[in-house]
């Protein structure tokens, strides 16, 4: 029986990946029954099940491939769920019927588990007219609001976490709005957020042209292309979305580009799809193929890695037809085109288990010469693949052939293709592997650098007590293993010590051979200046890098966990961040300063008045106490409990603005309203807009979505708890982000896993 490295790999197979009757009951006994359900259940398409069985089953083995997460959990249980991790949904119509069709369709995609991706540039902007309503467009911010509570309503339900990816061309005329939409800390959180850039953009910003902001034909304004790029660069630098996609490259570089146009991409960005195009992943572990690791003459075993690259793709083609769709327009999508996504990840922990330092010149060679090894062995299987089964059936060979990405292929793979046909038409991709990475034994993510070396990490027991473990990186237990206490060499290095610049550098090696594209976020230092930012994003297009996503600490999304330059192990401030102790409420004096608000629901018949009294301390105003009165006893109850609620958090002191943040975010499955154009979730999200206003009326935040203004004592309590955001499953303070999501090295969550 295998035994896993690691006990947080243990716990993430028996959390996300082990099969469980309804009761918890495990069916999965072992992480080799894991490996057999998969196997038999990929090899079920197979003329000879049986032998292939075997086959499937030994490149699972020892964690040497590792299927996307929907796959490993999913397949063999007869769930009706889709083994396919991501979807771009179809093109929005600009009509109100039309939107409200995809809405549905992407309500049943996230219901069976897929996260999805929508271009919003085809929504007529902002004041816009509508004939035939005598009205004016609410623009595509306003519908994008609408998804964000489809998509909260359906994790009400029960479902898997939602992840969704929007986009918006560059010369749309909302671009700034969307482009700032996530300054509100409470708005479209369960969206990331990409400007589709083009090429002629990119030179305009070069050239500090003009722009033009065009829709239907139209030209809305006109700008300075380099004033919208700083708009861009500044929002990422402050609140680290929105991300980049190099839009014209893609479609350019696309095997596909004679039958499809891409405007979209998945949540995590390393998929660009056409509509109703779907994301099938898995990744080769090469830090599982190393031969004499830390030894002279260490280097990958390229016969080991070809045969496991012709398996994994093998069993990919046959996810497409082993897999359930949400929608028959995706079965349809993928049938015909039979796209897979074959990543690698523990890419870093390979590179210091051969000698090189990731970020180095001879790291990015050594990683572009592995990543054209497996493409060759994936174009090579599927030609295989398409001899015995044959081509997928929009294949055309002159135009395929003459697509942009196989300029570079080897002339034997080129004429082999000519000749055969190929099953796949698009093969490679580098995806977030952040939890199937711990499940595998801490390998390093994707082909991300190692983190940290190790960490403490703390585990909830039966009992209630917390018990600490070592986490500890894949490549350094081995060295460990092999070297004891020997110190680390030199070209160890993690993302604490690692310059943007390299980050960008790996990733462009990477690109080269990637058909797709390449989940990856680059760490940037807190204190690193705008204008070295920018260089990041200018040198990953200079460099052939098809998006560029970003991530540097700031106040909307909190400060992400970081491991000190010399440290081994995490901040000694985070140890003990477990246990938050309340304080004393504040005295209440006998008169009270406040205000009253009238507030109506459309489905009540009385309208609510909410009362917000005040305390003054240190000549800072800030709220103390709430009310709610209504004649409609319907709702007597959970107003008297709301009210007491809220009462006693704001009588504790220190930073209460987390109340309206919460209310904000609470959807009604029923629907919402509109109230003075803006779509407001449910009732209680708009008592929170209430205390909000009131807030901002005092003094107490800055302004709406935005932090506190004057509270010294509600400051000190920020400073002291600067951990960072809680992991929303299971409360600790270990978020960190991987490949464009945040992802806990407590219990494994993700939203993109």
């Amino acid at each position: 029986m295998t035994r896993f490295a690691a006990p947080i790999a243990e716990q993430i197979w028996d959390m996300k990946y082990r099969f469980k009757e309804a009761d918890g009951t495990a069916i999965d006994r072992s992480v080799e029954d894991t490996w057999r359900r998969i196997a038999r259940s990929l090899a079920e398409v197979e003329a000879e099940p049986a032998k292939w069985e075997d086959s499937f089953f030994h490149a699972l083995e020892d964690f040497k491939y590792l299927p996307a997460g929907r796959i490993t959990a999913g397949a063999g249980t007869e769930r009706t769920v889709t083994l396919f991790n991501c979807f771009v949904m179809g093109t929005i119509p600009d009509s109100m019927a039309g939107i409200f069709d995809m809405l549905k369709e992407a309500a049943l995609t996230m219901q069976q588990g897929g996260g999805i991706g929508y271009d919003f540039s085809t929504i007529r902007p902002k004041g816009a007219a509508v004939h035939g309503v005598a009205a004016d467009a609410s623009g595509p911010l306003s519908f994008m609001d609408v998804w964000d509570a489809m998509c909260r309503t359906i994790m009400s339900a029960g479902s898997r976490r939602g992840a969704m990816m929007a986009t918006m061309r560059c010369d749309h005329p909302d671009i700034e709005d969307f482009i700032t939409a996530k300054s509100d800390a409470a708005r479209l959180r369960m969206f990331n957020l990409s400007v589709l850039v083009t090429d002629d953009f990119m030179e305009a910003v070069k050239a500090d042209g003009p722009w033009e902001l065009t829709f239907g034909g139209k030209v809305y304004h006109t700008v300075e292309a380099r004033d919208l790029w700083n708009k861009i660069m500044r929002a990422t630098y402050d609140y680290a979305e929105p991300g980049v996609i190099f839009i014209d490259r893609i479609n350019k570089a696309n095997n596909l580009n004679y039958c499809e146009t891409i405007a979209a991409t998945n949540p995590c960005g390393e998929q660009p799809l056409p509509p109703y195009g779907a994301c099938l992943l898995g990744s080769i572990n090469l830090a599982r193929l190393v031969d004499r690791p830390f030894e002279d003459g260490a280097d990958i075993d390229t016969a080991a890695l070809d045969d496991l690259v012709a398996t994994a793709v093998r069993m990919m083609d046959n996810v497409v037809d082993a897999s359930n769709f949400p929608l028959q327009a995706q079965a349809q999508e993928a049938q015909a085109k039979r796209r897979i996504g074959l990543g690698v990840t523990g890419l870093a922990d390979a590179l210091l288990m051969v000698g090189l330092r990731y970020g180095s010149d001879e790291a990015a060679a050594q990683c572009e010469a592995w990543l054209k090894r497996v493409a060759r062995a994936a174009y090579l299987a599927s030609v295989e693949l398409a001899r015995e089964k044959g081509p997928f059936p929009l294949f055309d060979a002159e135009k395929f052939l003459a697509s942009g990405a196989m300029q570079q292929m080897d002339d034997d793979v080129r004429a082999a293709i000519a000749e055969h046909g190929i099953r796949n038409a698009l093969l490679t991709s580098i995806a977030p592997t952040g939890t199937i990475s711990l499940y595998a034994g801490n390998v390093s993510s994707g082909i991300e650098p190692v983190f940290a070396y190790s960490y403490t990490r703390k585990v909830l027991q039966k009992d209630g007590s917390r018990t600490e473990e070592e986490v500890v990186d894949y490549a350094v237990q081995m060295w460990r293993d092999k070297f004891g206490d020997a110190a680390l060499p030199d070209y160890f290095v993690n993302a604490q010590t690692l310059a943007p610049l390299d980050h960008v550098k790996m990733q462009a090696a990477a690109q080269k051979w990637v058909d797709s594209s390449i989940s990856k976020t680059i760490n940037c230092p807190e204190d690193i200046g705008f204008d070295d930012f920018k260089d990041v994003y200018l040198q990953a297009y200079e460099t052939g890098c098809k998006g560029c996503t970003t991530y540097r600490p700031n106040d909307v999304t909190g400060s992400v966990l970081s491991v000190s330059e010399n440290s081994e192990t995490r901040p000694e401030a985070d140890q003990g961040a477990d246990v938050i102790y309340m304080s004393e409420p504040l005295d209440r004096p006998k008169a009270l300063e406040g205000a009253t608000y009238k507030l109506k629901w459309p489905d009540s018949e009385h309208a609510i008045y909410l009362t917000v009294n005040d305390i003054v301390i240190n000549g800072h105003r800030r709220p103390f106490e709430v009310f709610i009165n209504s004649k409609n006893m319907e709702h007597f109850a959970w107003t008297v409990a709301l009210t007491r609620m809220i009462s006693a958090v704001f009588r504790r002191g220190g930073d209460v603005s987390f109340v309206v943040e919460e209310l904000k975010a609470v959807f009604d499955p029923r629907g919402g309203a509109w109230q003075n154009g803006k779509y407001i979730p449910s009732i209680l999200a708009a008592i929170g807009g209430v205390l909000e206003q009131h807030m901002i009326a005092i003094g107490f935040l800055e302004g709406e979505g935005m932090g506190l203004k004057s509270d010294p004592q509600a400051q000190v309590v920020n400073m002291e708890n600067n951990r960072g955001k809680a992991c929303p499953s299971c409360g600790q303070y270990d978020l960190r982000m991987i490949e464009g999501c945040m992802t806990c090295m407590s219990c494994g969550h993700s939203k993109c896993g």
